[in-house]
């Protein structure tokens, strides 16, 4: 696996790049790429009328069916998965042996309408991820059938994470995350979550080779309306994977790469050898995800009118914001008080300060005039 991320620069799609990534581009990437060995077949369309597509590489007999962006400003994914179909597509000595023995299913954007308005949420403020129970919404019942439709061997959940997690009490920030997600409420240990146990163990060895430290693993808690929840319950092995920070890399490019690496790595090892579930000791040996980061993180600032203490300290977060097709950070703060437990991606000492303000003027002032007067 070396060489190929080694050489995945000649694979990267770099048309796309940055957070917003909207169903138009993924249009013009698959007009661009028309020669590829990709069938596109629409599977439904969105709340406003958006299409969704499904698209389908590769003649082997196992069947491993992928979808991206649930949640509309989750991109992260969507930009390894266009890399890895590029990657599939040149004579790389495992692509053909992929293609060989495995059929790929690929929904690259499932929520068409919060990829273009870069949110969470679809077009009727609904969680997709919330849906999986009631099938409310267009786009989880195209999810559903397509599922049932495909009945597919394996499924991969693709997914972006917050900037807020940690690997455990470290301070790594966790930049993949993993779940074998539960199938019922006592979390049991069932062969089908072995098997995915066992995948996202060949996943994390081999991807520690490159980012040590920066792997954590997922909340496994039950939750029948989350679709990884209710698809392992259906007797599916499931991976979520969460796309979250590497240190100074906002847009998501470094996490990207070592998305891409984690796909590769999942599907030769689906295409040379049976996962029965039998060896997950990795999987279990990931440190859980707390929430112990700020994107800045302000310790020792003087308060106007009161003495420095552990309580003289600032988590800051930011807010991410669509205009004119590109994606800004404004900071705001969080939390006041002793974060002593908590870590930066960037910390600040201000003791040194001469911008004196109180804790109530802080919360209603530019956090980025504050900041530039630290």
């Amino acid at each position: 696996m070396s060489r190929i991320i080694d050489n995945y620069n000649l694979y990267k799609y770099s048309h796309i790049s940055g957070r917003y990534l909207p169903y138009a581009e993924i249009r013009k990437y698959l007009k661009l790429k028309a020669s590829y060995r990709i069938e596109e077949k629409l599977v439904g369309h969105s709340v406003k009328g958006e299409p969704i597509t499904l698209l389908k590489l590769g003649r082997g007999d196992y069947k491993v069916f992928m979808w991206s962006q649930m949640h509309g400003n989750e991109s992260t994914t969507t930009k390894a998965v266009l890399d890895l179909i590029n990657f599939l597509n040149t004579n790389e000595d495992i692509a053909p042996e992929i293609l060989d023995r495995l059929t790929l299913y690929i929904i690259p954007i499932l929520n068409p309408d919060g990829a273009n308005a870069y949110t969470r949420v679809n077009a009727n403020k609904v969680d997709l991820n919330r849906d999986s129970v009631n099938l409310t919404q267009p786009e989880s019942k195209v999810l559903r059938k397509t599922f049932e439709e495909i009945n597919p061997d394996f499924c991969f959940n693709l997914h972006d994470q917050r900037t807020i997690f940690s690997v455990g009490n470290t301070n790594n920030p966790a930049t993949i995350s993993f779940l074998a997600p539960s199938e019922d409420e006592a979390r049991t240990i069932t062969p089908t979550r072995e098997k995915a146990m066992e995948l996202i163990s060949i996943m994390v060895k081999e991807l520690q080779e490159h980012i040590p430290g920066k792997l954590g693993r997922f909340d496994d808690s039950f939750n029948l309306s989350c679709i990884g929840d209710m698809f392992t319950h259906l007797g599916k092995p499931t991976i979520l994977f969460e796309a979250g920070h590497y240190p100074d890399d906002y847009e998501r490019e470094v996490t990207r790469k070592y998305i891409f690496l984690a796909l590769v790595t999942a599907l030769q090892n689906l295409a040379e050898n049976e996962i029965k579930g039998s060896n997950y000791t990795l999987y279990l040996e990931l440190p859980e995800n707390e929430k112990r980061f700020f994107d800045i993180l302000i310790k020792n600032y003087p308060f106007k009118g009161e003495e420095l203490s552990n309580e003289n300290e600032i988590g800051v977060l930011f807010k991410e914001n669509l205009q004119n097709n590109n994606i800004f950070l404004f900071p705001y703060v969080e939390k006041i008080g002793n974060l002593q437990n908590s870590f930066g991606h960037k910390t600040i000492d201000a003791s040194t300060s001469y911008y004196r303000i109180t804790k109530q003027e802080l919360l209603s002032t530019d956090m980025q005039k504050f900041l530039r007067k630290l």
